[in-house]
């Protein structure tokens, strides 16, 4: 069965950082692309960052420059490490496997 649960996330001011995490089981986890995605209220979700099995990465336009997404292979989990955040940032973020599979989120709000 395969799971995966993020973490990392809280709340923060305007300009501040978050990394968040997720940990994947039942899954051989390094031949996988994996992806974090974001859903605001009221919104549709959305791609925030993907990162091949190869580790080349993508970005969503709103988030160049200030977000990265790696992963580690050896643990099993990629990460996102999130700067400068902007109120707009917002959402609950979930990580996802092979465009297949979900995390329960992760509430990231941006306030000050």
């Amino acid at each position: 069965q395969v799971r995966l649960v993020e973490s990392g996330g809280g709340l923060v001011q305007p300009g501040g950082s978050l990394r968040l995490s997720c940990v994947v089981s039942g899954s051989i986890f390094s031949v996988y692309a994996m992806g974090w995605y974001r859903q605001a209220p009221g919104k549709q979700r959305e791609l925030v960052a993907g990162i091949s099995s190869g580790g080349s990465t993508n970005y969503a336009e709103s988030v160049k420059g200030r977000f990265t997404i790696s992963r580690d292979n050896s643990k099993a989990t990629v990460f996102l490490q999130m700067n400068n955040l902007k109120p707009e940032d917002t959402a609950v973020y979930y990580c996802n496997l092979n465009t297949k599979y979900w995390g329960q989120g992760t509430q990231v709000t941006v306030s000050s």
